[in-house]
């Protein structure tokens, strides 16, 4: 597994001064095989258009995306088993180390092991996106402190469907290998532009904590 981090180099961050604007990434986090199991069990979990906020109605010319909770919240059968989330708890174990270094190394954010549900999100050809938004802007989600994205796709498989964060004065393009892990502060502007071309497939997750100090 390679670990990036964009703009400065872990051991040279200065703590006191650290750049609220940086982000961190994790590339070949995930096997191929990994990502099939992924893929496979997500599937096995009924859609849901994707909205903005709890209480949002459809809006696809913000977001038009298909998404599926991989939690506890809402359990679901296949047949004679029930899922609850514990079938996806080697993940959020893995993902939950990642962050942590992330924000060890970067923003030391007061993170508690408290976690939204994983979000795994497929933004199709003729029109799949997401315009800019932060993750902790509205009541129910200001707890939020730090957003992860895992790519699920191969980058040359679609064409389009690009992860930008917000830095400065411009627009990065994130990494987009396939099994790339992507963490940014929550309330970092971001965006999904539109797929042109074939469908991107990804995983998102939010874990929050005390107030900023």
């Amino acid at each position: 597994m390679n670990i990036q981090n964009i703009g400065h180099w872990v051991d040279a961050i200065d703590e006191s001064h650290v750049d609220l604007t940086e982000y961190y990434y994790f590339e070949n986090a995930f096997t191929d095989e990994e990502i099939k199991l992924i893929q496979e069990e997500a599937m096995k979990v009924p859609p849901r258009v994707g909205k903005t906020g709890k209480n949002s109605s459809d809006n696809e010319t913000f977001r038009k995306s298909e998404i599926r909770w991989l939690n506890g919240n809402a359990p679901y059968t296949d047949g004679d088993k029930v899922y609850t989330g514990d079938d996806f708890i080697w993940l959020y174990k893995r993902l939950w180390n990642m962050i942590e270094e992330a924000n060890r190394n970067l923003w030391n954010f007061n993170l508690s092991h408290g976690r939204d549900a994983i979000q795994h999100t497929i933004y199709k050809e003729g029109g799949g996106h997401y315009d800019w938004h932060m993750d902790c802007g509205s009541k129910e989600m200001r707890h939020r402190k730090v957003s992860l994205t895992v790519q699920l796709t191969e980058g040359d498989d679609y064409e389009g469907g690009e992860l930008q964060l917000w830095r400065g004065q411009s627009p990065l393009n994130a990494p987009r290998g396939k099994g790339t892990v992507v963490i940014f502060p929550s309330y970092m502007m971001h965006r999904v532009t539109e797929v042109t071309k074939g469908t991107r497939e990804s995983l998102v997750l939010w874990v929050g904590g005390d107030h900023y100090r």
